[in-house]
């Protein structure tokens, strides 16, 4: 047997044994407060049967027809039994007040005995709500934290039985009947308080400590892991988190999944117990931020082309980075003039990036070109196509040159198998550039194409 269900056991012996003394001493003294007493143990002799039966589903494992497990079943029978306790605690109201507006007549006897029945059942119900409330702590049990609760009222509602017969017993009838009403008034904003708790799990309500505790831990992970959406709900004292977070566009599918990893590990170090769900997608703000700063980079004059921008984010710090390309003829402190305005630019288009780093290159410009007789580049035509061919084991596609002031321009096209991959073909074309410029120094420039 689970000690949740050993818990629950002796709660529903304990609830037994204080419904025979309540009853029996309250009709023998005529004590509205003992009898009122009873009924209240009568609903927790109620919520220990349904305590009992819950536990034990709850403690269920997740199966096809209920993927997340029988923990709400905890709460529903928490639920019933706050309804139980809400309709007797009205009863019992409405007759303290028909008995204490003179339509109702009832002689009360306190005698010793029920003195000492009421301080027995002060004893167990210190007793059981200890129990209760140590077991629902250690198993997050809603059923029996919502014992524990109810115990804890009875103490009180005993509490008040014995001033009210103590005030009868000094010559003012009424205190049994005040008694009695103190105690419907008790048991009824109890069990509200129940409905509403157990109303927020069934209708999935956020548990706003446990949320921040989850926004917190991951929030200390590592800047780079931006959280765009956590949903948590709860179940017999069990978290469910669906996370959603932002990784870079150029992270790697192993990045993304380590990151995933980090957040999990977080929220399960910040709240044992939780199932953690985590998808990843790839960051939007990167991408506007590009398209920000290109626009707010071409905006400034002499400015003719920009490539390579890159967003960085660096100890909590957002850095851009781009390429800016000028006339060749251009004077670097011309040049670095613009790449002030450039940078100026988009810091003031942009307020959250801290830096901006611009690398100067020339602007390529028209050239006149010729094509070279056959007889010129005979053989460096027959050295490439040696080389291309000792690579790939085909003739190259194209082998054409052209001269221009700058050198000789080789356009090489290779015709590499289709299933190979792009980085191995990129590979293959570096390889066979490098061998040309080794071999052939004429070269200036070598444009190598792939294709299937």
């Amino acid at each position: 047997m689970s000690p949740q269900r050993r818990t629950a056991l002796v709660s529903v012996a304990a609830a037994c044994v204080l419904i025979a003394l309540k009853l029996s001493a309250g009709i023998a003294s005529g004590s509205l407060g003992l009898v009122s007493e009873a009924l209240h143990s009568g609903t927790d002799l109620v919520a220990a049967l349904l305590t009992l039966f819950a536990v034990g589903v709850a403690g269920r494992p997740a199966d096809e027809q209920h993927q997340y497990g029988h923990g709400k079943a905890e709460h529903l029978a928490a639920l019933f039994e706050a309804s139980v306790l809400a309709v007797v605690s009205v009863g019992v109201a409405a007759l303290a007040v028909a008995r204490l507006a003179g339509r109702v007549e009832i002689h009360v006897d306190p005698r010793w005995w029920a003195f000492v029945v009421v301080g027995v059942v002060l004893v167990i119900d210190v007793a059981r709500t200890v129990v209760s409330l140590r077991a629902a702590r250690r198993f997050r049990s809603a059923a029996l934290l919502s014992n524990a609760l109810h115990f804890g009222s009875d103490f009180a509602g005993s509490l008040a039985v014995l001033a009210g017969l103590a005030a009868v017993r000094a010559g003012w009838p009424a205190g049994d009947s005040v008694a009695a009403l103190f105690v419907g008034v008790l048991v009824l904003s109890a069990a509200l308080r129940l409905m509403r708790r157990n109303v927020d799990v069934l209708m999935d309500r956020a548990p706003a400590d446990a949320e921040e505790a989850a926004r917190q831990a991951i929030g200390a992970i590592r800047p780079e892991i931006r959280l765009k959406r956590l949903r948590m709900r709860s179940a017999a004292g069990r978290h469910f988190a669906d996370v959603v977070i932002g990784v870079s566009a150029s992270a790697a599918v192993g990045q993304g999944h380590a990151e995933a990893d980090a957040v999990e590990d977080a929220v399960e170090r910040a709240l044992p117990q939780t199932d953690v769900v985590v998808h990843v997608e790839p960051t939007e703000e990167d991408a506007v931020t590009r398209e920000l700063a290109y626009a707010a980079a071409m905006n400034v004059r002499r400015v003719q082309e920009i490539h390579n921008i890159n967003v960085l984010h660096v100890d909590g710090r957002t850095e851009v980075s781009l390429h800016l390309k000028l006339p060749g003829g251009t004077s670097l402190e011309d040049a670095h003039r613009v790449a002030s305005e450039v940078e100026h630019a988009i810091e003031a288009a942009l307020p959250g990036v801290d830096s901006v780093r611009t690398h100067l290159e020339p602007l390529t410009e028209e050239a006149e070109g010729r094509t070279p007789a056959r007889g010129e580049v005979a053989g460096d035509a027959e050295a490439v196509a040696r080389i291309v061919v000792e690579r790939t084991g085909t003739q190259p596609r194209e082998l054409r040159f052209l001269e221009t002031e700058d050198g000789l321009l080789l356009f090489l096209s290779l015709g590499l198998d289709p299933s190979v991959p792009l980085a191995e073909a990129h590979a293959r074309a570096s390889e066979i550039e490098e061998r040309v410029r080794r071999e052939l120094g004429s070269i200036s420039e070598i444009i190598v194409h792939t294709e299937p």
